[in-house]
């Protein structure tokens, strides 16, 4: 039997109702990428371009991609039920669900109605939320709705589950190999080992066709690419600003006297497209470090040498090669140790949307003990093409002692590099006959998809058939490796201990038992 290491928050008692929840943020962090890889180097070969095109040029080594057997909802409840599992957590202790995607399958049924069926057993119908949607910037939306919920008067002492999740696909060209595929879900409560600082965004949105998706038959978008950088570099700039404001004023109102730089921050994640973009962000945030400084010592320090920049426009510079040379050097140790660990998923999976920045925050927790967290504080950049963008920051908390919940989120991501090991490489022939057959079935009725379940991972949910009103059916993969399917949403018989609601005080629901049935579950019949 696993113990939870979860303590409900409870219900507020009624002398404590106006009092704010302390360290709202996320508790546990689950992460799920497909089990089928391909090779950048080969791709640059298959497309026949010029070799490091993609593995240089966009700083990506392999892209991470899906079967016609996954799609949105089957990635979002394979993610929700290992987070459950893995947390200890019963369904009952859950009070809002939201899904931040843009991958639509539906035009008006919600990704999160389709996950309801994984709280059937545990009764619990109780759960606020539905999806959120801008490109990729909707899994941080959906983020900011669940700490807003807890720290509101509609909390009533339950827990928030966020999931991000998308397949990142693009039609043949130079856009392809910036996909990628996978889940990020996200446990929020308060006494949170990462608390997000209250007051400290700063967000920034405009009208813009960087990015967009306005074919409803089709899962490719249309990108226009040096707008979509223009647009992102834009966004950090104006977020960078606005942040630097407001923890300028939170600073004075403490008496102290002192501005905000890059330095202010133990780690900086960015949402990463490519990994070579997130190596420019951090430059660019040094670029603004150095022209709203005073009077900037080029002499020594992080900006010697930078003394001919010092006069350029920052909206003058987005594509300035001598610019973006000078800060990349001058950032360089800034990157090794705040942002390079970010992006190991990035790198090895590629762009998974909505849960890209998020895999990158995993990836931190993922690669320092908890005493190198300890502490620090971590800046997240959040970007969604059309567009919208928000720059916050997390504080780690002061306790890294063994059994912290600290130390236990980290142990839980601490088999990252593992699981992106063990993935199964194919050939780029082959994952261009997986992309054909996706744009051939997409939004297919009547449809019973072609790909192998053996090769997704165990515990893996999958699409079984799309029916003639275009409802979709879904089954579990057994946790097993030595049955093909498992029967139940719990089964396994070393399942999680069920921990009782404590709003709704209802008994334990004992451990499932497996069976040979193969548990089949819909998307509706609306």
């Amino acid at each position: 039997m696993i113990v939870s290491p979860f303590r409900m928050p409870g219900s507020l008692p009624a002398v404590c109702e106006a009092a704010w929840p302390k360290d709202v943020g996320i508790m546990a962090v689950e992460v799920y990428v497909p089990s089928q890889y391909v090779e950048q180097a080969e791709l640059e070969e298959f497309d026949g371009v010029g070799a490091g095109k993609y593995t240089v040029g966009l700083g990506q080594a392999r892209m991470g991609f899906c079967s016609d057997r996954e799609d949105i909802s089957s990635l979002c409840l394979t993610v929700v039920q290992r987070l459950m599992e893995h947390s200890g957590l019963s369904y009952q202790s859950v009070g809002r669900l939201e899904v931040g995607t843009e991958t639509i399958i539906d035009k008006s049924k919600s990704t999160k109605t389709v996950l309801m069926q994984l709280f059937e057993e545990s009764g619990n119908t109780d759960v606020d939320g539905v999806d959120t949607t801008n490109a990729c910037y909707g899994g941080t939306a959906a983020l900011f709705n669940a700490v807003n919920w807890v720290e509101s008067s509609s909390w009533d002492g339950r827990y928030a589950l966020v999931v991000a999740g998308d397949i990142a696909v693009y039609a043949t060209g130079g856009a392809r190999p910036t996909g990628g595929a996978g889940a990020v879900a996200m446990l929020v409560g308060p006494n949170a080992p990462l608390a997000f600082e209250r007051g400290l965004r700063g967000t920034h949105m405009r009208h813009a066709y960087d990015f967009y998706k306005p074919d409803m038959v089709s899962e490719y978008p249309v990108v226009d690419g040096k707008l979509s950088i223009q647009c992102y570099l834009s966004a950090l700039d104006r977020c960078y600003s606005i942040y630097r404001n407001k923890i300028h004023a939170q600073w004075q109102r403490e008496g102290l006297d002192k501005r905000c730089s890059l330095a202010d921050f133990g780690f900086m994640v960015f949402h990463s497209p490519y990994c070579k973009l997130v190596q420019k962000s951090l430059a660019r945030l040094m670029l603004n470090d150095f022209l709203c400084h005073p009077s900037p010592d080029t002499e020594s320090g992080p900006f010697s040498g930078l003394e001919a920049f010092r006069d350029v426009k920052i909206e003058d510079t987005y594509f300035d090669r001598d610019v973006e040379k000078a800060f990349m050097k001058a950032s360089s140790e800034a990157f090794e140790n705040k942002t390079k660990a970010s992006l190991l998923i990035s790198n090895q999976n590629g762009n998974m949307y909505t849960p890209s920045v998020y895999g990158c925050l995993a990836s931190v927790l993922a690669q320092h003990t908890p005493q190198q967290l300890a502490g620090q504080r971590i800046g997240v950049f959040s970007y969604g093409s059309g567009f919208a963008a928000t720059l916050y920051s997390i504080k780690v908390t002061q306790d890294a002692t063994p059994g912290s919940s600290l130390d236990k989120l980290v142990s839980s991501l601490c088999d990252l590099q593992a699981r992106l090991d063990s993935r199964k490489k194919v050939s780029p022939d082959v994952f261009a006959q997986n992309m054909k057959l996706r744009e051939e079935t997409h939004h297919l009725a009547n449809y019973i998809p072609q790909g192998s379940v053996e090769e997704l991972f165990p515990g893996t949910w999958y699409l079984t058939r799309v029916d003639e009103k275009h409802r979709r059916q879904y089954a579990r993969r057994s946790v097993s490796d030595d049955r093909p399917l498992e029967a139940g949403l719990l089964t396994s018989s070393n399942a999680a201990e069920h921990i009782p609601s404590p709003l709704k005080k209802m008994p334990r629901i004992p451990t499932a038992t497996a069976g040979p049935e193969v548990l089949v579950i819909s998307n509706g019949d609306h």
